[in-house]
């Protein structure tokens, strides 16, 4: 079933400073108040949700664009993390210029990156196990140092280890999302707004691999599922928030990303003294949205 999605663009300064002043920055998993950009408002059918969503209304948020990113993803810099030297109406040119600057170099559904390139577009051939919640997976994940220790290449022909043989079935909630240079779709998942102690993992929708590969049915739909809820409204190079944010249920293959064993971890900057570990669900091989 195709999205209906309604943007809405504010017509003035002013408007755009109505729909952000509604924002509540004290709620879990908000971005800083001072690293927003534009606020817009967004409507969508919840695909491949269960029977009983076919004829409900359209799930309603609002969308946070925020100069919010991942430093180590070339021309994420030209952005900033809160530049005190930018205005925000410099920000927001500086935002579209990049985002045209990376569409141009990326774009497109193909895998383009290299970095454990077989782990990521592989599916494990595990039983699937479901969690309650984001906190109840991270509670049974290995330590990082653990993980370090095993020495994990980080070449494109590095597969799956053991430990990372385990397929995962969890409802969260999408707090935030980027597109990386890759084609991967990053998005932060946490728990119900209202639970205790916060805490947020990274769950990718990987780039494409060849249509070949045994893989790619699932990835496509599950990546086709993720474009046809936002439409217009995908997320670029500096990360999304969602107000409020959007339930949905995922499954896919643990992954340890190693070229974050050590230095910078990946995540915004507001969220990211919540996220206790580099593992993610990636790929992402089935989403559902409000199940």
């Amino acid at each position: 079933m195709p999205s209906r999605s309604s943007t809405k663009k504010p017509a003035s300064r002013t408007a755009a400073a109505s729909l952000e002043a509604t924002l509540d920055f004290q709620r879990a998993g908000m971005p800083s108040a001072d690293s927003v950009l534009e606020v817009r408002e967004h409507a969508a059918v919840a695909v491949g949700g269960p029977a009983t969503h076919a004829a409900a209304a359209p799930l309603a948020f609002r969308i946070i664009r925020t100069n919010e990113v991942d430093g180590y993803e070339e021309g994420a810099l030209t952005f900033g993390v809160r530049a005190a030297t930018a205005s925000k109406k410099a920000s927001k040119k500086s935002s579209k210029k990049s985002s045209k600057k990376s569409s141009k170099k990326g774009g497109g559904d193909n895998f383009t990156g290299t970095a454990r390139k077989a782990a990521k577009l592989s599916i494990s051939a595990a039983a699937t196990k479901s969690y309650k919640d984001v906190r109840s997976l991270i509670n049974t994940l290995p330590s990082h140092e653990d993980m370090r220790a095993l020495h994990i290449p980080t070449g494109a022909t590095s597969g799956r280890v053991p430990v990372e043989e385990r397929n995962v079935r969890v409802k969260a909630f999408i707090y935030a999302a980027s597109r990386e240079n890759d084609n991967d779709f990053h998005l932060i998942l946490g728990r119900d707004p209202s639970a205790h102690p916060e805490v947020y993992m990274t769950m990718e929708l990987s780039g494409l691999p060849p249509a070949s590969a045994a893989s790619f049915p699932q990835l496509k739909a599950a990546r086709d599922a993720y474009k046809a809820f936002f439409g217009s409204n995908l997320p670029g190079t500096s990360y999304d928030f969602y107000d409020p944010p959007v339930p949905v249920e995922i499954e896919g293959s643990l992954f340890w990303d190693a070229t974050h064993s050590s230095g910078t971890r990946p995540g915004p900057q507001s969220l990211k003294s919540r996220m206790p570990v580099v593992w993610e669900v990636h790929p992402i091989s089935k989403i559902t949205f409000n199940p």
